[in-house]
This record gives C-alpha cells, structure tokens and sequence, in this order.
C-alpha cells in the first residue's frame, strides 16, 4: 500500500508538474497568439483603408473622365452663344441655350468643375498656354491678351489648361531703345 501510495504520490507530483509545465507552455503560446491577433487586426485596418483609398481614387479618375469628355461640349455651347449673338439669332433660342450651357456648368460644378478665367490676367505656365505672343500698346507685358479656349480644374487638379495669347508688352517702348545697326562697330571688352 505504501508503494500505491507513493506512486499515486508521485503521479500527482509529475502531473502537477507537468500541468505547471503545460500552463507555462500554454502561457508561451498564449503570447504568440495575441501577437498574430494583433497583426491581423492591423492589416484588416490597412485593408480597409487600402480599399477606401482605391474606391475614392476610382471616383476621381472616373469623374475625371467624364468631365474631360465634356470639356468640348462645353466649348461649343459656348462658340454657339458667341455666333448666335453676331448673327441675330431668335432671342427665345439663345435664351434656351444660355439656361441650357448654366445648368451644365451647374451641374459639373457640383462635382468639382471650377473655371479658369484668364481674362486680363497675369500669365501663369500652371494653368495657361501660351499659343502666340502679340505686341500690344494697351496690355502690361505677360498678361494675357485674349483668352482662345477656357480652361478648367477639378478640385485643385488642372484638367485642361486655358489657351491664350499673350502680350510682349508695348511695341513703341522697344523701339526707343537705341539699336545697334551692322555697319556700327561694336566695342570690344577686355577679358
């Protein structure tokens, strides 16, 4: 009895040990656990701002080009107005169109679609294209003399830049400056 005895005894003494042995065990993979539990929480998160990011720029580019696509309708509308106004046109009919070509602009500029309007304004490469440049007495030099085609922005994106001419400033003021003239021999300056 005595050796049941010591053997229960020991049993008890190994199990408990080896539990003691399993609890740390089980305490060392509890650990790694709630590491990877974290890690995937982290990328679930990454995941969803990662798909929000890509749907909003999916957004962006599709309204992109759709305004882009029309950019030329609007142009027209406005070539229309401009011809109806020099040919008389029926003022019933270019009163239609002139509500019509507003609400469009409306309509795109609830969606981001703002104007640049370079009339009179100081040349800037970000958002004008220069097509000619024209001497003019009445216009400073590097303003914008005539505006050929409106250009427009998408929030704070440049979707299609405006076309002008620019003046090269006042034709009279560089022709009184002295010029010199071939036959006039030129100094030469001491290096």
């Amino acid at each position: 009895k005595n050796d049941q005895k010591t053997a229960k005894q020991e049993a008890k003494a190994a199990g408990a040990s080896a539990s003691g042995a399993e609890t740390q065990v089980s305490a060392e993979i509890v650990e790694p656990e709630s590491t990877r539990l974290l890690r995937l929480q982290a990328d679930f998160d990454n995941f969803k701002k990662r798909t929000i990011r890509e749907r909003n720029e999916t957004y962006r580019r599709a309204n992109e080009d759709l305004m882009e696509e029309l950019l030329p309708v609007m142009d027209h509308m406005e070539l229309a107005l401009t011809a109806a106004a020099q040919h008389d046109a029926d003022d019933a009919m270019v009163a239609g169109f002139k509500m019509v070509s507003e609400q469009l602009r409306a309509v795109l500029g609830k969606f981001g679609l703002t104007l640049i309007d370079a009339t009179d304004a100081e040349f800037d490469p970000n958002v004008h294209e220069a097509i000619s440049h024209l001497p003019s007495p009445n216009v400073p030099e590097n303003h914008v003399m005539i505006m050929t085609r409106r250009g427009y922005k998408l929030g704070d994106m440049l979707l299609r830049a405006a076309q002008v001419v620019v003046s090269s400033g006042d034709p009279s003021a560089a022709s009184d400056e002295p010029a010199l003239s071939a036959d006039e021999p030129q100094e030469e300056s001491e290096v």
